[in-house]
Formats: structure tokens, sequence, C-alpha cells
């Protein structure tokens, strides 16, 4: 396999627009509902589309191994989605979104170095462009010290459960896309029944956040073009590109939400992305 194949670069870099509109719609969502009740509408619409498209391109039931693995990618996804649905409704977006996707650039990245090799200079030298990054959008442009603390620790463990979802899902077997995700969306699904239930929150119905819905629809669209983008590239490059949907979400929050974002913060974000750029080369 080309270590860069166009075509997954394609793929990757689609999943990342797709991925930047479905976190805003989610972290949007998740201001009117429980991080969980917009985790189980994000599920729920997520399932019903990769069911449609499983059935149309007559995919069959994966091996168990892809089963364990996509169980796995739904674990580690519903900790990283459930995370940053709550700290993006926390404000402060331009800060979260890159710090939960440079956290989850660097875990494939790792494990790609010790399946496929080493990274090279230009990739450890993102890595000290990301630390560089994250601190500088890790600084609060105001009052509310507490509250953005909360956001940041829940963006490091979104950006940890995506990065664990990268690892596991590029482990199933080549040429499935919708089946294996479907096993994981529903993995997903229990996770925010069972959360639900412990807190004792109700079940929403699908009218009482459309914009839940459409998180799930988007955050699909971005799991499918990912792992497309595992079959034609190596695992780092499909995972870094990926994980520049910040980029989209940040411009929405600033266009829609009229979010403020100061200059030291806005240079971070843009560190970050070219932390994403250099461990890509």
């Amino acid at each position: 396999m080309p270590s860069a194949n166009p075509l997954g670069i394609l793929f990757a870099i689609t999943s990342a627009l797709v991925w930047g509109g479905g976190d805003f719609s989610g972290g949007l969502a998740a201001r009117k509902s429980s991080q969980y009740q917009v985790l189980m509408l994000a599920a729920l619409s997520g399932i019903v589309v990769l069911l449609v498209c499983a059935v149309l391109w007559g995919e069959h039931i994966p091996a168990r191994m892809s089963i364990i693995w996509a169980t796995m990618a739904g674990l580690t996804g519903a900790l990283g989605m459930a995370a940053l649905y709550r700290a993006l409704s926390l404000g402060f977006v331009a800060s979260v979104a890159p710090t939960s996707a440079v956290i989850c650039a660097i875990i494939p990245v790792l494990f790609a170095a010790f399946t496929e090799g080493l990274p090279k200079v230009t990739q450890l030298g993102g890595f000290a462009l990301a630390f560089l990054g994250i601190w500088l959008v890790s600084q609060s442009p105001s009052a509310g010290q507490k509250v953005f603390r909360e956001g940041m620790l829940l963006a490091f463990l979104s950006g940890i459960g995506f990065g664990g979802f990268f690892v596991f899902i590029a482990q199933v077997e080549a040429g499935q896309v919708f089946a294996p995700l479907v096993v994981s969306r529903t993995v997903t699904l229990c996770i925010a029944l069972l959360m639900l239930l412990l807190k004792r929150i109700p079940l929403p119905s699908v009218r009482s956040n459309p914009v839940a819905v459409l998180a799930g629809v988007l955050d699909t669209g971005g799991n499918i073009f990912y792992l497309l983008a595992t079959q034609y590239t190596r695992l780092d490059i499909a995972a870094v590109l990926s994980s520049l949907y910040p980029a989209g979400t940040v411009v929405l929050a600033t266009v829609i939400l009229k979010e403020k974002v100061a200059i030291a913060q806005w240079t971070g974000a843009v560190l970050c992305l070219l932390a994403v750029a250099l461990i890509t080369i």
C-alpha cells in the first residue's frame, strides 16, 4: 500500500470536513440536552444511515475479530463523543477542538510507529509544535477559569477516546466499511442508554433535539470516509489528516455563535493544524 495514496488522502480530508460540522452540531445540541441524550440520538441516527448503506452495498456480517475491534472502537468512540459534546457545550470551541484533535492524532501516530516504523524527523517536529499549540489554545480568554479547566480536561479525554477509535476501527477486515461501523455505533448507543439509566435522565425523543440527529448523520459520514482512508493509506496519515476537523468547528463557532477568540488562541489553533500537517509529511 502506498504511504500517501491520493485517494486515501482525499477520503481523510473529506472525513475532516464532515466531522467538523458534526462536532459543531453535537456541541450545539449539548447546550439544549444532556450530552448522553445527544449521544443517544446521534448514535441512533448514525445506525439508521449505516444499516441502509450496508444493505444497499450488500455487506455481510463482519468476522469475529472485526466485531471485537469494532466493539472496542465503539467503547472509546462513545467516550470521545460524550466528552467532546460536553466540552463544546461549555464554549471555548477554539481551545477545545484543536486540543482534542492533536491528542487524537498523536495516539495513532505512536501506534503506527510501533507497527509500521518510527516517525520521521518532521513528524517529531510536529509533536513539538503540537504541544506548543496546545499550551497557547489552553489560555483562557476570559473569566470562568473553573469552567475552562473542565472544558480542557474533557478535551483531553475526548482526544484519547477518538484516538482509540482511530486505532481500533482501522483493524477491521479490509473491504468492509458499513457493517463494522454498525457494530461500533450499536455499542455507543448501548453505552448512551446505560448512562441515561444510571443518571436517571429521561430518554429523548427524536423531535426533542433535531440538531443531535444531524450531528449523528455527519459524524457517521466522517467515520465512513475515515475508514475508507485507512484502507488506501497508512493509519497515521489517515488519522492526522482526519484530525484537521477543528478548523471547520472553530470557523462555524466564530461565524454562527460569534465566539470571541484571542489572538494567542488563534495562533495556537494554527500551530495545532500545522503540527498535524508536519506529522503527515
